[in-house]
C-alpha cells in the first residue's frame, strides 16, 4: 500500500483475516480509556462501583446500536464517557434524604438511573434538529467553530498521553517508534495496522524487561498478573438494574448538555477524517439518538454513560481504512471479552506507558484533523471575527482543564472545557458581525 493510495472504504476487499485484525486494532485503541472509567468510579464508591465486564459489554452493544441508528454509515466507536465522572462523585457523596445511611453499592444504581435520563435528553436535541432542519442548525457550526473544537479535542487529551507515557518512557517510545516506522515504511497490511503492531511489539518488550527483573522508574513492576491469575476464564457480566431518584437525575442530566456539544465536535472530526458529511447523512439527529439511547441502555444495565471515542478517530486517520464494519468488529470483540474475565484482565495488564505511547500518535492525529478542517475550508483568519472565535475556543477548551463548576439550588453542575469551548464558539459566531463559510 503506497502512501498516496486512496482510502479503503470496503474492508472486505482486504480479506477476512486482515479485516479481523483491523477490528482488533480499534479494540486496543478504545480499551484503555473505556476500562479506566469504571476503575475511577470504583474509587469514588469505595470498591462498590462499576464493573469492567459490564462496561465492555455496554460499550460493544452500544456501539452496534449506534451503528443501526446511523444507518451503518458512521465509523464511530462508543466507549465510556469521562464527562460523567463528576456526577458519579457527587452521587457517591450524597448523604441526605433517601441517601442517608446508604452504602456505596446502594447509591450506585441511582447514579446510573440519572444517566438513563441524561441519555434520553439527547432525544430532545435530536427532535429539535429534525424539526428545524440540519442546515439551520449547522449555520451555528461553521468550520471556524468546528475546526478549533476538533483541535481542542486532541490537545485536551494530550496531558493524559504524557501522564501515561511518563510511567515508563522506554516502553512509550518503543510503542511510538513502532507505529511511526510501520506507518511510514511498512508494506501492505503492516502499514494499515501500525497501532496494533505498536501495542503487540511494545508488550513483548515489556514481557522481556519484566522477565529480566527491570522495573518502572518508580520501582513498581512493569507487568502485574495478579488479577489475571484470580480471574475466571468464562463468566457472566454482573449486570444490575438502575434505580431512579430526582436528586440523582438532576445531578446527571445537565452534564448531557456538555456531552452533546462534544458529540457534535466528534461527528465533525469523523466527517473531516473520512471525507463524508455524516452530519447531513445519516444526519446529526440520528447520531444523537444512537449516542443517547446507547448511554441509556448502558446505565439501565449498571454501566457508565457512552460517548463517541476520539481514539478510534485517530486510528481511522492513521490506517486510512474507513469502513464502519471494522468498528463493528471491535464492538463484537468487546462483547466477547465481557464474558471472558481472564482474557479481559490480560488486556487490562497492558502497561499504561504503552497506552501513553500509542496516545501520542492518536491524540495528535485528532488535532491535525482539526487543522486540516480549517485549511481545507479556507477559513479566513485575516478577519478579526474568525481570529476571535478561534482564540476563545482554544483558550476555553484547553484552559478549563478541570471544567467549570457552579451550583443551581442544591445541585452542583460541571461543564467540561470542551463544552465551554463549544458554547463560547457557537455564541460568538452567532453574535459577531460577518459570517464564515458553510459548515462541513
Amino acid at each position: 500500500m503506497n502512501y498516496n493510495t486512496e482510502p479503503i472504504r470496503d474492508a472486505k476487499s482486504l480479506g477476512v483475516p486482515k479485516m479481523l485484525l483491523l477490528g482488533l486494532q480499534h479494540m486496543f485503541a478504545m480499551f484503555g480509556a473505556t476500562i479506566l472509567v469504571p476503575i475511577l468510579v470504583n474509587n469514588y464508591f469505595e470498591g462498590e462501583g462499576l464493573s469492567i465486564q459490564v462496561t465492555l459489554f455496554c460499550a460493544g452493544v452500544g456501539t452496534l446500536f449506534f451503528h443501526l441508528c446511523s444507518k451503518l454509515k458512521v465509523p464511530a466507536f462508543l466507549g465510556s464517557s469521562f464527562a460523567f465522572l463528576g456526577g458519579f462523585s457527587a452521587v457517591a457523596n450524597l448523604d441526605t434524604g433517601i441517601f442517608e445511611g446508604m452504602t456505596m453499592g446502594e447509591k450506585l444504581p441511582y447514579a446510573c438511573g440519572g444517566i438513563v435520563f441524561a441519555g434520553l435528553f439527547y432525544l430532545v436535541l435530536a427532535l429539535i434538529i429534525k424539526l428545524v432542519g440540519i442546515r439551520k442548525v449547522m449555520r451555528f457550526l461553521p468550520p471556524v467553530v468546528t475546526g478549533p473544537m476538533i483541535i481542542c479535542i486532541g490537545l485536551s487529551l494530550a496531558p493524559s498521553a504524557v501522564s501515561n507515557a511518563s510511567a515508563n518512557w522506554l516502553l512509550a517510545l518503543i510503542a511510538l517508534a513502532v507505529i511511526i516506522v510501520f506507518n511510514i515504511w511498512g508494506k501492505g497490511m503492516f502499514r494499515i495496522i501500525p497501532i496494533l503492531l505498536g501495542v503487540v511489539i511494545s508488550y513483548i518488550a515489556a514481557l522481556v524487561l519484566n522477565a529480566c527483573g527491570i522495573t518502572n522508574p518508580d520501582g513498581s513492576a512493569i507487568l502485574n498478573f495478579t488479577n489475571v491469575t484470580a480471574a475466571s476464564v468464562v463468566g457472566l457480566p454482573p449486570f444490575s438494574l438502575c434505580k431512579f431518584d430526582l436528586t440523582a437525575i438532576l445531578v446527571m442530566v445537565p452534564i448531557s448538555l456538555a456531552t452533546m456539544m462534544e458529540h457534535i465536535g466528534d461527528m465533525s472530526a469523523i466527517s473531516a477524517t473520512v471525507g463524508e458529511n455524516f452530519i447531513e447523512d445519516p444526519g446529526l439527529h440520528r447520531t444523537l439518538i444512537g449516542d443517547g439511547l446507547a448511554t441509556s441502555f448502558s446505565a439501565l444495565a449498571g454501566g457508565p454513560a457512552n460517548t463517541t471515542y476520539g481514539e478510534n478517530t485517530g486510528v481511522l486517520e492513521l490506517s486510512k481504512v474507513y469502513d464502519p464494519l471494522v468498528i463493528r468488529l471491535a464492538a463484537c470483540y468487546a462483547v466477547v471479552l465481557s464474558f471472558l474475565p481472564k482474557f479481559s484482565e490480560i488486556i487490562s495488564s497492558l502497561p499504561s506507558a504503552i497506552i501513553g505511547g500509542v496516545s501520542f500518535m492518536l491524540y495528535g492525529m485528532i488535532s491535525a484533523i482539526g487543522v486540516r478542517n480549517v485549511v481545507e475550508n479556507k477559513v479566513d483568519f485575516t478577519q478579526s471575527r474568525n481570529l476571535i472565535i478561534a482564540a476563545v475556543i482554544l483558550v476555553s477548551g484547553l484552559g478549563f482543564s478541570n471544567g467549570l463548576t457552579f451550583t443551581i439550588g442544591t445541585t452542583s453542575i460541571t461543564l467540561t472545557g470542551l463544552a465551554i469551548a463549544a458554547i463560547a464558539g457557537i455564541l460568538l459566531n452567532a453574535v459577531l458581525p460577518g459570517k464564515d463559510e458553510a459548515a462541513v
